[in-house]
């Protein structure tokens, strides 16, 4: 089976979830990327501690855009800082990019995106 290169943009608030995700298919042999956008960090469990840093012992990485990665990590947790464009560029390479734990639209989406 090809292992693919998967992006997974996570809203902050449920970043916990996401890297979970990300784990989950880095098990499965592939490449995760969980890119966290946007705004404040919770406060890191070890658990999580533990996810971020499996990710980066199988070949993904955590990826920050938006906000700074929280400067005190604990031992062996790299988050890695992005801008927006390099975060475009970077994403060109993807295999599947993935929208993770945003709110449910409220406006139906124009015609031509239902074709």
């Amino acid at each position: 089976m090809e292992s693919l290169k998967v992006y997974i943009l996570i809203a902050n608030r449920t970043y916990n979830d996401g890297i979970r995700s990300a784990l989950g298919l880095a098990v499965e042999n592939h490449y995760g990327y969980p890119v966290i956008m946007n705004g404040e960090f919770p406060k890191m469990s070890e658990y999580m501690a533990e996810n971020i840093a499996w990710i980066a012992d199988m070949e993904g990485e955590v990826l920050s855009c938006g906000a700074d990665a929280p400067t005190e990590l604990p031992e062996g947790v790299e988050m890695t800082n992005i801008d927006l464009e390099a975060l475009g560029e970077r994403m060109r390479d993807a295999d599947v990019i993935i929208p993770y734990g945003l709110p449910k639209q409220t406006n139906e989406p124009p015609p031509a995106c239902a074709e």
